[in-house]
């Protein structure tokens, strides 16, 4: 495997404010990987953990709007329609959110307090499989595999008072 390097990188001045961890070529869905990613991207680490629980236990679905092509509507979803359960994928990037928020505490930081600053899915290595097929033939089943990048950063003091949090 070759080396992999994280897509954003950090200013010398805020590593010590950010925590980060990386999941390599985890067996899950890139569509379901992709939009788990853009609906917690910006959420504080409690939160984002709340919901992927929540979409786990199929409370709350979650908005699919990149790849919805014959996405069911589903109930609960704010200003959209489309949505899924997405339990394997949601359960692997909630275990990748989990470590780096361990990283973050290791680093003397508040880990409930950070912010996802960055999250990402790439693509990763193709498993190649077949399933045989009558008359001696063969079809191709392929698995795809999934990195995804996690980058939490420190809310600062003015940050927060701006918000109104």
């Amino acid at each position: 495997m070759g080396r992999i390097a994280f897509s954003v990188e950090v200013d010398e001045d805020e590593h010590e404010r950010t925590a980060r961890a990386m999941a390599y070529e985890l067996h899950i869905s890139p569509k379901h990987a992709y939009e788990i990613c853009r609906a917690i991207k910006g959420m504080r680490v409690e939160d984002a953990e709340r919901y992927l629980e929540a979409v786990i236990a199929k409370e709350v679905p979650l908005p699919f709007k990149k790849h919805k092509k014959k996405v069911p509507h589903r109930r609960n979803l704010e200003k959209w329609y489309a949505g899924r359960y997405p339990v394997k994928a949601a359960s692997a990037i909630l275990r990748l959110l989990r470590d780096a928020k361990a990283n973050a505490s290791y680093k003397g930081l508040d880990a409930d307090e950070m912010r996802i600053w960055h999250i990402a899915t790439k693509k990763g290595r193709t498993i190649r499989g077949f399933i045989p097929r009558a008359f001696g033939r063969a079809t191709p089943f392929d698995t795809q595999t999934v990195t995804v990048e996690v980058i939490l950063k420190a809310e600062e003091e003015k940050e927060v008072r701006e918000s109104g949090g």
